[in-house]
């Protein structure tokens, strides 16, 4: 009974909406999302194909956030999508590089030698030297305020056209710089990337550059450091920790921005890392310079009375931040 008056109520408030197209279109609208609800649960989990996919994700950006409800997937789903593309477009056959194995004699007769370390102290050598300068820690802890260190990270588009990116990081401020993104690499670019770093006063202070032994950096780009009176030092074959401040920046940049977002092209990447070098200097906390951003050390530590705390979103809203309003 208390269905059947509700039918007829249902039917009556729907008389009362004016015909036309807009009204009938609105109707099919309301009739397809009720039918997807019913769809979802019946079928939580749809099979889908690659065109339905590519056809969703595609649509996916025409559809304002507060209306993905709608869709049969989440947004962490066509992420997940697109990283399976990137990956499928990196996966080649594996070759095993390095250094050929050594020959079965040679191993047997480096371990006898091991074990007759009494001869080599009667012929009056001894073991190899250690060195008693300060450890790889020890020099990057003394010397940080005038360390500037240097990377690329890689950042997979849409579609899966790799970007490249250029950032310097200060080691004692933590302070980063991303200064350019381009798809080829090569030696005159990355120079002019240098050139533009020392024409903005940044390299006044710098004494020591870190960076690894890609060939991306060339001869040119180390004689703009040098030009300004530091002393370019590469890292040791694969160790990454060697340069490991970098390293943690890159993690960061991915976990925070790059995992989240799909990357349409090279604008639209740039207006990302502007925004995220924005907060990532003036705004987040950094454990290692006692909780501060990077440029609050520039200006100091001061205490003044907070009203209230406003919250502000950045970064296309995908970071949070919080501001003190003074009293």
């Amino acid at each position: 009974m208390l269905l059947a008056v509700g039918y007829f109520v249902l039917r009556l408030v729907l008389r009362i909406a004016p015909d036309g197209d807009e009204t009938e279109r609105e109707a099919e609208i309301l009739v397809l999302r009720h039918q997807l609800a019913v769809l979802k649960r019946t079928s939580p989990r749809p099979w889908l194909r690659r065109r339905d996919r590519m056809l969703i994700a595609a649509l996916s950006r025409m559809v304002p956030r507060v209306r993905w409800s709608g869709f049969i997937v989440t947004p962490s789903t066509i992420l997940r999508w697109h990283r399976e593309l990137v990956a499928r477009k990196w996966t080649f056959r594996h070759r095993r590089t390095g250094r050929p194995p050594l020959d079965p004699e040679l191993v047997c007769l480096i371990l006898e030698m091991a074990r007759n370390r009494s001869i080599l102290r009667k012929a009056g050598i001894g073991p190899a030297p250690r060195g008693d300068g300060p450890t790889w820690s020890e020099f990057l802890r003394a010397q940080a305020k005038a360390i500037l260190a240097c990377d690329f990270f890689t950042v997979e588009t849409a579609f899966l056209k790799t970007l490249y990116v250029l950032f310097f990081i200060e080691l004692g401020t933590r302070r980063v710089r991303l200064v350019g993104v381009t798809a080829n690499p090569d030696g005159a670019w990355i120079t002019q990337q240098a050139r533009n770093l020392a024409m903005e006063n940044e390299l006044g202070n710098v004494r020591f550059l870190i960076r690894d032994r890609d060939a991306k950096f060339t001869r040119s780009f180390d004689e703009v450091f040098r030009s300004e009176g530091a002393r370019v030092v590469q890292t040791p074959v694969r160790a990454p920790k060697a340069n490991a401040y970098a390293e943690r920046f890159v993690r960061t940049v991915r976990s925070e921005l790059l995992d989240l977002v799909i990357v349409v092209g090279r604008r639209h990447l740039i207006l990302l890392l502007h925004d995220y070098e924005a907060h990532y200097n003036r705004h987040r906390p950094h454990r290692g310079i006692g909780l501060d951003p990077p440029e609050a050390l520039d200006v100091g530590a001061t205490t003044v009375p907070v009203k209230e705390i406003r919250r502000t979103r950045s970064v296309g809203g995908l970071i949070t931040e919080y501001r003190g309003i003074a009293a």
